[in-house]
């Protein structure tokens, strides 16, 4: 009976193990989650090439799908900022990542802060990306965007 139980533990532990495994590349990805986030607030168009996967699929939080070829037209279609512009910076809160392998779930708050005429607007989002190295090299192959409620 004890070498039963020992065992049922044993087993126990280890799919506790497997499942919250640590995210040996937690920093690395840190990093180009927020050096994107940086280059995003200026519309910086090798970092949004760098960032995606040719084969990304992103869903926006307005519920509209969307691959990497459309995010770069519309990044490159949308007109330079003029003085006096509204201006949102973007940056990461609450982040988590778990890792399998060459592959990886970072999901954060997003903040969206945008000033315009001395005031600030806040927007959050919560976001959902999933990794993938390949030729060691981390890129986004899917992404989920959900519009947080505002608080009453």
């Amino acid at each position: 009976m004890k070498l039963i139980l020992s065992s049922a533990i044993a087993v126990f532990m280890l799919t506790i193990a497997a499942h919250g495994q640590n995210a040996p590349d937690a920093a690395e990805l840190t990093a180009l989650l927020k050096n994107f986030l940086e280059g995003a607030s200026r519309n910086d168009a090798a970092m949004h090439d760098r960032f995606w996967a040719e084969d990304l699929i992103y869903t926006t939080s307005s519920g509209r799908r969307k691959g990497k070829v459309d995010i770069m037209r519309d990044l490159r279609s949308s007109k330079a900022r003029n003085a006096g512009d509204a201006v949102t910076i973007y940056t990461a809160e609450d982040i988590r990542i778990q890792q399998y392998g060459d592959t990886a779930i970072v999901a954060f708050r997003l903040v969206g802060t945008t000033s315009k005429e001395g005031k600030a607007e806040v927007a959050n989002y919560l976001n959902t990306g999933t990794f993938l190295k390949r030729k060691g090299k981390w890129q986004v192959v899917s992404w989920q965007a959900t519009k947080m409620a505002e608080d009453k």
